[in-house]
């Protein structure tokens, strides 16, 4: 397959990718020389990691690295606020600071009733040759009323699972995995991708 570049930085991303894909070697941005910011001006998930793939690819070629680039863009969906915060939930509160984003989060769901909400994932395989497939992945819960636990990272502690009826943040991260709209994304993308 050669080479496989996951286009992140992001430490517990990267752990989950090569957790459920031990078996390969992912690069990261770091690992390539790529210190560019890329622009995530996408309305969606699927847009925003076609934007990530494409300006990976392109930098891999520029530099002669043949590989094949793996980028994803995710966040929490709560249904109270109209999907928010969506494609903004890493710049929700302030340029990922996930303290703020828990606290404005939990701010604006005061007095609703609803608290259903999901993660969703989109993954985007993109070849040398620019040929590309995506994935798609969700994973259901609420949003609680308080944080609950200390493991797990950004709104996880504050996601009450449907599947473990627990916050993402009280379960280990095999748990989590098992469950997690990444996994589903991933499972998704297996089918669509002869790893």
């Amino acid at each position: 397959m050669g080479k496989i570049v996951l286009a992140s930085n992001n430490k517990h991303k990267v752990d989950e990718f090569r957790k459920l894909f031990g078996k390969y070697e992912f690069l990261t941005l770091k690992d390539i020389g790529f210190f560019e910011d890329i622009a995530e001006i996408g309305m969606t998930f699927e847009e925003n990691s076609l934007i990530k793939a494409q300006t990976v690819s392109d930098f891999c070629k520029k530099k002669g690295i043949v590989a094949t680039v793996v980028a994803d863009d995710s966040g929490l969906c709560v249904n109270a606020l109209n999907g928010a915060p969506g494609v903004y939930s890493a710049r929700y509160g302030g340029d990922h600071d996930v303290d703020a984003a828990r606290k404005l989060l939990l701010k604006e769901m005061e007095g609703k009733k609803d608290r259903s909400a999901y993660f969703q994932c989109v993954i985007v395989k993109m070849s040398p040759d620019g040929n590309y497939v995506c994935a798609d992945g969700k994973c259901f819960g609420k949003i609680t009323d308080k944080p609950y636990g200390d493991a797990g990272f950004a709104f996880d502690p504050i996601f009450l699972s449907d599947d473990l009826n627990k916050t993402f943040a009280q379960v280990s991260m095999e748990e989590k995995n098992a469950v997690s709209h990444r996994a589903r994304a991933l499972e998704d993308l297996r089918t669509k991708w002869d790893f």
